[in-house]
């Protein structure tokens, strides 16, 4: 007959065998493990003293808020916990509209000067413009998250956010 040929799916003595199923490192995508907490609190360098149990901004920059976020040095302050400013994922998410409708004291001045002169109709061209609903942020670092939103008062309230928004993207880089 013929002989038995190897298997070629058996493990190679040289691999040693040691393939784990599913993702290896966290990446883009995947949630980044929660950092360890050291075991005796952190001290400030070389001075040996505690540091301060609020967060410190850094020297010559000064913080700032988007909602119950906040900016500080190099750590994002929220209700939920600190997190590492550096490489944090920053997104904005618009629920607002805007609508724009005529007035009901317009209409009733159109009924009335249209009997009397022909022109109430241009009372008809007012027009009232109301914003309505929120705007959600979310913020994505050292394996935590938080998301907010804002009441949106008028229809350029997303682009104030927005310059916000790559304002921390940038300070996260």
């Amino acid at each position: 007959m013929s002989e038995q040929q190897p298997n070629p799916y058996a493990s190679d003595p040289g691999q040693g065998g040691d393939y784990k199923w599913g993702p290896g490192e966290a990446s883009y995508g995947y949630p980044q493990p929660y950092p360890a907490t050291p075991p005796y609190p952190p001290t400030t360098e070389g001075a040996g003293m505690p540091a301060p149990a609020y967060p410190m901004a850094a020297p010559g920059g000064a913080g700032f808020s988007i909602g119950d976020i906040s900016i500080a040095g190099d750590q994002i302050i929220t209700p939920s916990g600190s997190m590492p400013l550096r490489g944090a994922m920053w997104n904005a998410t618009d629920f607002s509209r805007t609508e724009e409708k005529i007035p009901a004291h317009a209409i009733v001045l159109a009924v009335i000067f249209f009997l009397f002169c022909l022109l109430g109709l241009l009372f008809l061209l007012m027009k009232e413009k109301k914003t309505t609903g929120y705007i959600q942020i979310t913020v994505t670092s050292g394996g935590r998250h938080h998301s907010t939103m804002l009441p949106a008062t008028d229809p350029m309230a997303y682009q104030r956010v927005m310059t916000q928004i790559n304002y921390a993207r940038s300070l996260s880089m």
